[in-house]
């Protein structure tokens, strides 16, 4: 069962995405993701400044990130933020409502990155890219006014996945997250579990043509079980930072988040998960409308502050 309390927010996303014409590219769709979430976006909170936006040169070209940081100053706890959309779409600006708030609400700064898509740029451009400002942030903490020993990870779908790999890729460097948040995130990329096939035409996200989806971002079939693209698949999960697991009941990728969180608790890291019950891939954004989306998503928030 959804949670009623969806309703009006699914009527409206479906009306503002109905307007794209049948078989846009994926370039015409990331143009219109851009118009739905700016259209849909909540007031940003007064004591967040959002102007200040960076760039950082990576083995997979220069990356533009947006600063989203309380206004209170001084030296702030830091999260590196990973924008949902399939590899292919999102950006900072159409996850403003998630980055700005956690910003608000935990006092910290919120590095949200605008790594590179796909058609254009497959694996591994995003994740360089995303490893590098990690790196960057960690340099360069004194100028952003951060704590180096205090920079998570989070992000939500393909940008959980995203997040999740930096965390293998960044275990045992300098850069030492000290805790991840993952989002309905897509943790390996098996069609036959019981989420996909009951959740296979679930709202906001579907299985079909996620094969397709999927090959853009890994175009050699053989990738998706390279643990840097399926982080499931790592031989070890010890040592990685705690973590904050969040599915969502009616989604086609709820079981892969909830092995991923199984399996880093098997590894001897602390997890908190989430079940997400009534709810869907991408409930984040009805935040403005649903009561229990948003409660999900401040006891996140909460969680984060901790660390």
């Amino acid at each position: 069962m959804i949670n009623p309390e969806l309703d009006a927010f699914l009527a409206d996303w479906n009306g503002k995405w109905a307007r794209l014409k049948q078989g846009a590219t994926p370039q015409e769709r990331r143009a219109h993701f851009e118009i739905v979430a700016s259209e849909m976006r909540l007031a940003t909170p007064e004591d967040v400044s959002t102007d200040r936006v960076e760039w950082t040169e990576t083995p997979a070209g220069p990356v533009r990130s947006r600063i989203f940081r309380h206004k209170a100053g001084g030296t702030q706890a830091c999260l590196i933020y990973l924008h949902g959309g399939a590899w292919m779409q999102g950006s900072p600006e159409t996850h403003w409502d998630i980055t700005a708030r956690i910003a608000d609400w935990n006092r910290q700064t919120v590095i949200s990155v605008d790594y590179a898509l796909t058609p254009e740029h497959p694996f591994p451009a995003a994740l360089d890219q995303v490893n590098a400002v990690a790196k960057w942030a960690h340099d360069e903490a004194a100028s952003l006014g951060i704590d180096p020993a205090r920079i998570a990870i989070g992000g939500d779908s393909a940008g959980g996945n995203l997040a999740a790999a930096s965390t293998l890729d960044m275990r045992g460097s300098a850069v030492r997250y000290c805790a991840q948040l993952l989002v309905y995130p897509a943790c390996d990329f098996e069609h036959d579990r019981p989420s996909m096939i009951a959740n296979a035409e679930a709202p906001l996200l579907q299985t079909r043509g996620m094969k397709a989806v999927n090959a853009m971002y890994s175009p050699d079939p053989a990738g998706l079980s390279n643990p840097r693209i399926a982080p499931l698949l790592a031989e070890s999960h010890a040592g990685l930072p705690p973590a904050f697991v969040a599915v969502a009941e009616n989604d086609p990728l709820h079981d892969s988040g909830a092995l991923y969180a199984r399996a880093l608790e098997a590894a001897g890291v602390p997890v908190t998960f989430d079940e997400g019950e009534g709810l869907i891939h991408g409930y984040l954004r009805s935040m403005g409308y649903s009561p229990t989306a948003m409660a999900k998503f401040r006891a996140m928030a909460a969680w984060l502050s901790a660390f």
